[in-house]
């Protein structure tokens, strides 16, 4: 090792000039690493005659500090090149763009269901999926043997006591509730999800979703229920719309009808969606039985209410002519893609 080979790898080290990251690191290995130049200087400084080596080691000393500036000046130089070359962009331009989800059909038709019931002054009731028998069935005049129960195959959660739990059946609950726990005059909906067992079907399935109605005050009468559906119809399907009601039962209204609405896409001509009719069945309604009045400690002889109740899915395929009820729960886009606007997000 001499002054003159120091001199010399000083002096390339001082003209070295790197391009990226990859070349930096191989002149930093070239010069500081295990087999390096400056490695092996401090090697051969060992064996340097005792009088030399306090000035051959503090030059070999600031040759390494050199070499390490050098490197870390190199590394700092091509990031802020990276940084500006970044910094280059137009950030005043738009953004990559994305496309917007939307509701889903039966939240659309929910909502649209909800703010025409707001408008003719009827608040919100909600309450649990997982309910007991009582408020299904025994509240609402289904007397623990009645055969009414068989119509709505129920799933149950728990048994083998007097008051099983189970997944509802309906939304009536939630008006039972609502008789409980509310002042009268009541006049609230109640939407919600519910369960039956069920063969899934185009037509039919296991889980959907109600939307059902109560009003219980003073002088209530069949009248008053009659033109709450009409009034509805007409907001829901158009101001041509004309209703029949037609006989019926359920064990917690009396009398009790389904409602039919005229066909909104022949217009009473017949079509094949109304199968020839001219008419869409469309809910079920009735006076409340004064049986379900007294089981919520409302006087029957005193006041008197109507119900009603619709499936939203229901609603839903006639209004935007569905032909089956799965694919409301299929999440496949292409069909939610329909209803995909731009007041929908």
């Amino acid at each position: 090792m001499n002054r003159e080979e120091i001199d010399q790898l000083l002096a390339e080290i001082n003209e070295l000039k790197c391009k990226t990251q990859k070349e930096i690191e191989e002149a930093r290995v070239r010069f500081l690493g295990k087999k390096g130049e400056v490695t092996r200087l401090f090697e051969e400084f060992r064996s340097v005659a005792p009088e030399m080596k306090k000035e051959f080691g503090k030059t070999l000393n600031e040759l390494k500090q050199t070499v390490s500036n050098k490197i870390e000046e190199m590394k700092s130089s091509v990031g802020e090149e990276k940084s500006s070359a970044g910094s280059g962009q137009d950030l005043s331009m738009p953004g990559d763009p994305f496309e917007l989800g939307s509701r889903h059909p039966v939240s659309i038709v929910r909502q649209e269901i909800v703010d025409i019931f707001r408008k003719f002054g009827y608040d919100v009731a909600e309450g649990p999926e997982i309910e007991d028998d009582y408020h299904v069935f025994e509240a609402l005049n289904f007397p623990p043997n009645h055969p009414a129960r068989d119509m709505q195959d129920t799933f149950f959660v728990s048994g083998g006591h007097l008051n099983p739990l189970l997944l509802r059946t309906h939304t009536s609950s939630v008006q039972v509730r609502a008789m409980e726990k509310m002042g009268l005059p009541i006049r609230v909906i109640c939407p919600g999800r519910v369960f039956r067992n069920e063969a899934i079907s185009a037509r039919a399935h296991c889980i959907f979703h109600q939307i059902e109605g109560l009003y219980i005050d003073e002088n209530v009468t069949f009248a008053d229920l009659k033109q709450a559906i009409l009034l509805f119809a007409r907001e829901m399907f158009g101001p041509e719309t004309q209703i029949r009601m037609r006989p019926s039962f359920f064990p917690f209204t009396e009398p009790s009808a389904e409602v039919d609405v005229s066909c909104n896409i022949c217009h009473g001509q017949g079509c094949n969606v109304c199968k020839g009719t001219g008419w869409l069945e469309i809910l079920g309604c009735g006076m409340v039985d004064p049986n379900v009045l007294e089981a919520s400690g409302i006087d029957s002889k005193k006041y008197s209410g109507f119900a009603f109740g619709m499936g939203i899915e229901r609603i839903a395929m006639l209004k935007w002519r569905v032909n089956d009820l799965r694919h409301y729960f299929e999440n496949d886009m292409r069909f939610l893609k329909e209803f995909n606007t731009s007041t929908e997000v």
